[in-house]
């Protein structure tokens, strides 16, 4: 097993390409299933979770290649209906070939998923979707058995609170649906407006985009296409607060701004100079002014994002002053706390409240600490590179999950980091 080494207390300066975004690519790798032939995926990041989700579908009967970051895959022989434990236990994404498998073969057996430990993150609201649809679903043994006899009927479904992954499952089996779903308080991240734009390329019908209801009129059969996986948000902004953290200058390129609203309005209250053009952003922290103490309070999209949420918690330790953090959507995603707390942080935790008083740009200190899901696993990172001396970060392949060459990217803006074997 790998741990990650930092040598802490050096600016980052220069320009970092955002990769793909695993968010989407997961979501776009499943629809391949809704369809046979050859699909073509562009800017697909080489990570943990995309090779999982492959070898995946290389499980039910599909083949693929991948040429640098084009993924061609060819889902005409799917034979099997059944996701294993084995290949779902480290990926919650995976529930993710519930909607395609049911609508093209009528039936599916997915193992509960796992993934990272910040919180229970139920499938009731994808059950709930596919029940009303008219599939019968029955849990045993740690899966989900679902089945229907003919094709999926479209329906009205409510969502009580947005989910993005239940809504992403939802759409791509009423793609194939006989008559038209709609689904109300349908989450609006850019992840599912890129699996809408693919649907759409393959001959689905869909109205609604970027908006919290989708109507969704079912056709009978879809084809095979080429889409293009949108940039890596969650990376783009993990990069930028770590530009800001170690008093940076540095630009993220490949990106688009737009789909950070929320992040880039929180960085400007904490005192940082951001210039933006169509695909790139700009910070400059070199003024050496104190990082200005800022809230925020985790939303579904267009709200601040839960996946940046400890990025900005290791920014808002390192001010002058004191400020909160409050997670709404997991109810554990405050592991990385107590990591941080071993660097010299001074949080204090109330249920879903976080109270960080800052202790100054140079208070942190390296300290081995450890890993427990893969945003934690990139706030640690922030606090090692702005960290007097060294940082080793062990349990790494959270990290691996959703930082494509992050040790390279990072090396390239002229921090100190590398691997070594534990």
């Amino acid at each position: 097993m790998e741990k990650l080494i930092i040598e802490g207390g050096r600016p980052l300066h220069g320009q970092v390409r955002i990769s793909g975004a695993k968010n989407a690519a997961l979501p776009l790798i499943a629809a391949t299933l809704l369809a046979e032939g050859v699909h073509t995926l562009t800017n697909v990041p080489d990570l943990r979770d995309t090779r999982t989700i492959l070898r995946l579908l290389e499980s039910l009967g599909i083949t693929w290649e991948r040429q640098g970051s084009t993924l061609r895959i060819d889902s005409t022989n799917l034979v099997y209906s059944e996701a294993s434990y084995d290949l779902v236990k480290t990926m919650r994404a995976s529930v993710l070939v519930l909607g395609p498998l049911l609508a093209r073969l009528g039936k599916a057996k997915v193992s509960l998923p796992g993934g990272c430990a910040i919180g229970a993150r139920p499938i009731n609201f994808h059950i709930k979707g596919f029940e009303q649809l008219g599939v019968t679903c029955r849990l045993e043994q740690g899966y989900v058995d679902a089945e229907i006899e003919g094709r999926l009927q479209g329906c009205t479904i409510n969502f009580d609170i947005p989910s993005v992954t239940g809504t992403e499952n939802l759409v791509m089996a009423a793609a194939l649906a006989q008559g038209t779903t709609i689904i109300k308080n349908a989450a609006r991240e850019p992840e599912i407006a890129n699996l809408v734009d693919m649907l759409t390329a393959m001959g689905a019908e869909i109205e609604g985009r970027n908006t919290d209801c989708l109507t969704i009129h079912g056709v009978e059969r879809l084809h095979a296409a080429e889409s293009e996986i949108i940039p890596d948000r969650i990376e783009a902004g993990t990069y930028l607060i770590a530009i800001a953290a170690t008093g940076g200058k540095a630009t993220v390129t490949h990106c688009n701004p737009a789909h950070l609203p929320s992040l880039l309005d929180k960085l400007r209250a904490v005192g940082m100079e951001i210039t933006e053009t169509e695909d790139t952003i700009s910070l400059n922290a070199t003024g050496g002014g104190p990082i200005k103490s800022v809230d925020i309070t985790t939303r579904p999209y267009p709200g601040y994002a839960t996946d940046l949420q400890a990025q900005f918690m290791a920014l808002m330790a390192l001010n002058d002053g004191v400020s909160m953090v409050h997670e709404t959507i997991f109810e554990n995603r405050f592991m990385h706390v107590a990591e941080l707390q071993r660097m010299g942080a001074d949080i204090t935790i109330d249920g879903r409240t976080a109270l960080v008083k800052g202790v100054g740009r140079t208070g942190f200190t390296g300290a081995p600490v450890m890993a427990t899901d893969l945003r934690a696993s990139s706030s640690l990172v922030i606090a090692g590179l702005a960290a007097q001396g060294r940082t080793e970060i062990s349990r790494i392949y959270h990290l691996e999950r959703g930082y494509e060459q992050m040790v390279e990217k990072l090396t390239a803006l002229g921090a100190r980091v590398w691997k070594e074997q534990e």
